[in-house]
């Protein structure tokens, strides 16, 4: 067998990994999927998916499995978690759906993680590992290798990075720390029962309030509701993940409307995230190795964009390495030319949205009066850039990546065009 149709070593078995081993496998590679954890699975609640997911999740095959464990949204609302007056409100009915080609839809993430693993699994030219903890990485010229804390090693073609916002491959290959953001996550799933009636919107609402914000959505048929809360921490945050605590939540909500705030006694148990990401870079391949999702571009969650930039990202790397015939190095900086430029972007919007739900004092009141009477058309048109990816077009940025400047959104860029 050549070497290039020995397999592709992939690191981590998430959402992005699964994308990326299943994008892979349907272009005739094989690939070895390596994951730390004992057994395959999603951690959290719920996600929201905008068309250029579903574009993504189409391209996978997956797209109608993905739909039927979905909720289709009826708009996306931004309430004032102050005094409980409406901000905007995007419809994303009909007329986006023909605008885009696609829904917007929210999902539980176990769905779509799950979706993901079955095809993955099913596919013959994958293999799943689990258990596989990686402690090195190796990136030569003709092959790589990756050697687990057990001492297994494996070897392979190519290398993709999708071990998260910790990721191995990433230190490998470029060195660099994670941002702590200083931002804490609470996620919560309650039954629709337990969930107040007049907050029962077929919507993802955010309420946002100074230097905090709560986010509701249905998932599962409705038959539940993601709950998810967000604030500046008071402490010196590291990242990662623990239990939470009920009365940390409710001691950063003091100065919301009691509407909003009831939701915070609905949870049973909450997990905590303490969130990071990175600053942009302007390249995160070397040779025969490459990153994808949060270990190439980790973002926040004020865009709902996480998912979705690593199904783009499975989607482009697989139709790199067939533009550039199995020739993985080339592939990669194809694939790191179209993803550059974009991904920066959404990184740096996502932290502009977040100033946005958050703002206190004078920029609460310059955010609450950027869209009054804003026409669904021109919400559209301003969403355009983000919503309207596609996969047949996924390498036609390529260009841009190569030497272009990394752009700084403002507000503007964002929902105010």
């Amino acid at each position: 067998m050549s070497l290039e149709r020995t397999p592709v070593l992939v690191v981590g078995g998430g959402i992005g990994g699964m994308a990326c081993a299943l994008a892979l496998a349907r272009q005739g590679q094989p690939v070895a999927l390596l994951e730390r954890s004992a057994h395959l699975g999603e951690i959290g609640a719920g996600l929201q998916l905008g068309p250029n997911a579903f574009a993504a999740l189409d391209a996978l095959g997956v797209g109608d499995q993905v739909r039927c464990a979905a909720v289709f949204t009826e708009r996306l609302v931004m309430m004032d978690a102050v005094d409980c007056r409406e901000v905007a409100s995007v419809p994303v009915g009909e007329a986006f759906r023909a605008r885009f080609g696609n829904p917007y839809a929210v999902s539980h993430r176990a769905d779509l993680h799950g979706a993901l693993h079955a095809a993955a699994a099913a596919h013959p030219l994958v293999r799943l590992h689990t258990g596989v903890r990686i402690a090195a990485v190796e990136v030569g010229a003709h092959g790589v290798s990756a050697t687990a804390a057990d001492g297994r090693r494996f070897h392979g073609a190519a290398l993709v990075g999708c071990d998260g916002v910790k990721s191995v491959v990433r230190e490998k290959l470029l060195g660099d720390a994670p941002r702590v953001s200083g931002h804490v996550v609470y996620r919560a799933v309650v039954p629709v029962a337990d969930m107040p009636d007049d907050l029962r919107m077929n919507a993802p609402v955010v309420w946002a309030g100074p230097d905090c914000h709560l986010v509701h959505y249905p998932l599962r048929g409705g038959e539940q509701y993601n709950l998810v809360v967000t604030f500046h921490s008071r402490e010196r945050e590291e990242w990662g993940v623990t239990d939470g605590s009920k009365e940390e939540v409710l001691s950063y909500f003091q100065g919301v409307h009691p509407r909003p705030r009831q939701l915070l006694d609905r949870p049973t148990s909450w997990r905590r995230w303490s969130t990071a990401d990175r600053d942009p870079v302007e390249r995160w391949s070397e040779g025969r190795a490459t990153l994808l999702g949060d270990a190439a571009h980790p973002m926040m969650q004020y865009l709902a964009q996480g998912a979705c930039m690593a199904l783009e990202d499975a989607v482009t790397l697989a139709a790199a390495v067939q533009a550039r015939d199995f020739d993985f190095p080339a592939a990669f900086r194809l694939y790191q030319s179209a993803r550059i430029a974009r991904a920066a972007r959404v990184v740096l919007s996502v932290r502009e949205m977040g100033r946005l739900y958050h703002a206190k004092g004078v920029e609460r009141l310059v955010r609450n009066s950027l869209w009054p009477d804003r026409s669904p058309t021109r919400f559209h048109d301003a969403l355009e850039w983000l919503y309207a990816w596609r996969p047949d077009n996924c390498l036609a940025d390529a260009a841009v990546g190569r030497g272009g400047e990394i752009p700084s959104p403002t507000t503007a860029t964002i929902l105010n065009d």
